[in-house]
């Protein structure tokens, strides 16, 4: 890839025939992503230079917090594995430009994120999040795949909205989950902090309060008291199971480390299972333990990424 391409594509003077071949480009290999964060590094800090130099002294510290902000929206914390950041450009009533990011996160990874607002946003195994450069308007939009943990900066005049497949969240602040992946029936939002309303097309069709979540269960939303925090652990890595059936554990592997699992041991579905594990030691090592007390064999074959359980 040609730097001076990279730069276009980097500063947003790219064409929208030169933004694909640069996206496809990045997708190729972890190589090539690498490539990509050090030249955005390198520009955020040329830009950020730049702009200060030609402020005021007395100004220079109201520089730095704006500059922040934005540098910030766009920071993976290091421990995460390599994510994807897709530039996107829409327009509204006033023919503005308003500027939007996709995030995405790899199976078996995570990441953390503070959006323009000051919204700290944790995403899970292969999540992902769309959201705007800058909020503007009377509400602040994203668009979430998968499962987010928010921290909502609070501002009552403009709520935040969590949109998905299903249905939206609406916050004015507060701490919450969503588990909404778009490929799989579970639909979950549990409230930790605050109060937030789950809504369709505008309407709102439930509130809930600090301590319970709501479930998708057929065609109908039902609420219950959250019964375990562990669960909300993921965000430090750690995939926690508590009396859950292995059917249910099983879905969730798939899930998180995008990996088809076929079952031929039928005997073990219904067993259950209470327990932790750390993300980054893979799925095998999650079935090695879990074989300790379920009679199964598998296996694993990496040009179809399937498991077969026996």
């Amino acid at each position: 890839m040609k730097n001076d391409l990279l730069q276009k594509y980097i500063s947003g003077e790219a064409s929208e025939a030169e933004k694909k071949q640069v996206t496809e480009w990045v997708q190729e290999s972890p190589d090539n992503m690498r490539e990509y964060l050090a030249q955005r590094k390198l520009y955020d800090i040329a830009l950020w230079q730049s702009k200060t130099m030609e402020e005021k002294p007395q100004n220079k510290r109201k520089i730095f917090t704006l500059r922040s902000a934005v540098y910030s929206m766009t920071k993976i914390a290091a421990m995460i594995a390599i994510v994807f950041l897709i530039a996107h450009y829409w327009k509204n009533k006033d023919t503005e430009k308003i500027s939007y990011q996709s995030i995405y996160v790899p199976a078996g990874q995570r990441a953390e994120l503070t959006l323009a607002d000051g919204t700290k946003v944790w995403l899970n195994s292969r999540s992902s999040l769309k959201f705007p450069t800058n909020f503007q308007g009377k509400s602040r939009n994203v668009i979430l795949d998968g499962e987010g943990f928010f921290t909502v900066a609070k501002n009552k005049e403009v709520p935040f909205i969590v949109k998905t497949k299903k249905y939206d969240v609406k916050v004015l602040g507060t701490e919450f989950n969503i588990l909404a992946y778009s490929t799989d029936s579970i639909w979950e939002t549990s409230l930790l902090e605050g109060s937030v309303e789950i809504q369709t097309n505008g309407k709102r069709k439930l509130r809930l309060e600090p301590n319970t979540m709501v479930r998708l269960q057929g065609n109908s939303l039902v609420k219950q008291h959250i019964k375990k925090m562990e669960y909300f652990r993921w965000r430090e890595g750690l995939i926690c199971f508590d009396n859950i059936s292995v059917k249910e554990m099983i879905e969730k592997l798939k899930l998180y480390y995008g990996v088809d699992i076929v079952i031929n041991n039928q005997e073990i579905l219904g067993n259950r299972y209470t327990g932790k594990f750390r993300a980054g030691d893979g799925i095998e090592h999650v079935l090695k333990v879990l074989r300790l007390n379920n009679r199964f064999t598998y296996e694993k074959d990496d040009e179809t990424n399937k498991i077969i359980i026996n």
